[in-house]
């Protein structure tokens, strides 16, 4: 009886991870369907499309394609990153290695703010196309009851995510399935219509010039502008990433499912597009600028009775997204509590799920504080919150690629591969990154081009609330700085991939734990 014990506390402490994580715990089909989820792509493309299409007409998919570029450029990054460095904090731990501990303090605060700003809208729209599925007109058109319902889908899936990475990924994966199995549904029928002739009124021949950037005609006023829409869209795939302590073949896994991610999204999102310009032509979509109906009200011409299916793929998006928003920031919290950059609350790990419940937690109860006093204010809040959203992904993207480049310094003359892959490829999505958080922030600055069109302190919203967040992390940083981080500031910054961890294909030390 006595070794048995033995050996059942040796299995036990061999499941568990150096943070407390419970490792083997996802597959790759797991990490791939959470990173999906993560984009909300049915949702995302109901969001924007309409808006990018009204600002790059035709050739809309060439935006997509064009948007795609410095996403999968920085998804290789972090493929590159995680196979030498497994953390649950990603750009967190790998910019503090590079860049120092300062710069990886702000990048893991980015990464922990994003869920806050973003989970309530995606609970938001999926309370109110539930009402709208089942023809509960009078509670969808009802703010106090859409924002009640929210309330609920954030406190179902935050407890999802406390209960268990296992739990997290089998729901991930069904509504992985349901939303991308109803956008590709609408993609075939769409182009088999197209191809007999049975397109809408005002359908147009497509044309593989659609997809040639080269022929936008006005790079300023429609490359840009659109996108910086598509750039947010693509965002979230890394959520995968996040969970490499608790995913299987850690070293590998993870990152291939984030680009394996990028580019799936890439097929889905080109083909909707395209097939949605083709059957409805550009005037009834132009209708849809800031419209979220644009795949439901061209969904009925397309599927007719199945039409239903793209609305509860909106809904299912919503939740989804809900749900692995929270993954990151919590992960996230736990790295840098443990490497002493953040309180060790965040470090508390569940004895019986083996999650960082408290961190989990924390985050859905200050994303439902910051939703519900955001839909206090207006709607427009809301919308404001979500393009403040996009210059904090542009800022942490940008240190990752930056970070790989320098971690890998010493290798990317070994081989054409280091030198495209792992330093020119990061480095021109890092750029790309960088100008469009410029672009952003020059395009924000004005409040006309905020949804609320007020101005706080002569900006506009969306960068008042970047702002807000950003200084708050800055005071945070210096307050930990002199408080309880001390340790941790005094790292050096500049670190290389050890020469041992390439050859044996090993990891680093995790930050602060063997050190």
């Amino acid at each position: 009886m006595e070794a048995a014990a033995i050996s059942a506390e040796v299995a036990e402490a061999e499941a568990v991870g150096d943070k407390g994580l419970k490792k083997n715990s996802i597959g790759f089909l797991d990490g791939l369907a959470i990173g999906l989820d993560s984009t909300a792509p049915a949702y995302s493309l109901a969001a924007v499309i309409g808006s990018i299409v009204v600002i790059a007409g035709v050739q809309a998919p060439a935006v997509l394609l064009v948007s795609f570029i410095p996403m999968f450029f920085i998804a290789a990054a972090f493929y590159y990153l995680n196979k030498v460095d497994q953390d649950c904090g990603t750009t967190f731990s790998w910019v503090t290695r590079t860049l120092g501990p300062s710069a990886g303090w702000i990048g893991g605060w980015a990464i922990f703010t994003t869920g806050i700003l973003v989970i309530g809208s995606l609970a938001d729209v999926s309370a109110y196309y539930i009402y709208d599925l089942f023809g509960l007109d009078g509670l969808r058109d009802s703010r106090t009851a859409v924002i009640l319902l929210a309330l609920v889908i954030i406190a179902v899936m935050t407890t999802i995510c406390v209960i268990g990475t296992e739990l997290s990924a089998r729901v991930q994966r069904v509504m992985a399935f349901a939303q991308i199995g109803a956008l590709l549904l609408f993609v075939v029928v769409a182009a088999f219509d197209l191809i007999a002739g049975d397109g809408g009124p005002r359908s147009i021949d497509p044309s593989l010039s659609w997809l040639n950037p080269f022929e936008i005609e006005n790079f300023s006023e429609q490359l840009i502008p659109g996108v910086l829409l598509g750039v947010f869209i693509y965002w979230g795939w890394e959520s995968a990433v996040n969970l490499t302590e608790e995913s299987e073949d850690s070293s590998r896994a993870p990152g291939l499912a984030g680009i394996v991610s990028t580019i799936t999204l890439l097929g889905t999102y080109v083909g909707v597009t395209y097939c949605l310009i083709a059957y409805a032509g550009l005037d009834k979509i132009g209708r849809f600028d800031d419209d979220a109906g644009v795949l439901g009200a061209v969904g009925e011409d397309v599927l007719g009775g199945l039409s239903f299916l793209l609305v509860l793929s909106i809904i299912i998006s919503g939740i989804a997204s809900a749900q692995t928003t929270i993954l990151p920031g919590s992960r996230t919290s736990l790295s840098m509590a443990v490497a002493g950059a953040f309180p060790k609350r965040f470090a508390e790990i569940h004895p019986r799920y083996l999650t960082p419940a408290f961190g989990t937690i924390l985050i859905g109860v200050v994303a439902t504080i910051w939703y519900v006093g955001a839909s206090a204010v207006s709607d427009n809040f809301l919308f404001d919150s979500l393009s403040a959203l996009s210059l904090l992904i542009a800022f942490y993207y940008a240190l990752t690629g930056v970070a790989c480049a320098i971690y890998y310094r010493h290798e990317l003359l070994r081989s054409v591969r280091n030198l495209v892959f792992v330093g020119i490829a990061p480095l021109i999505g890092a750029g790309a990154l960088a100008y469009l958080l410029y672009e952003s922030i020059l395009q924000l600055a004005d409040p006309a081009d905020s949804y609320s069109g007020t101005a706080v302190l002569g900006i506009g919203v969306p960068l008042a609330i970047a702002l807000f967040f950003f200084i708050a992390g800055i005071v945070g940083l210096i307050a930990w700085r002199f408080t309880g981080g001390t340790e941790f500031f005094r790292r050096k910054a500049f670190e290389a991939v050890p020469r041992d961890v390439i050859d044996g294909g090993g990891r680093v030390d995790a930050i602060g734990l063997s050190e």
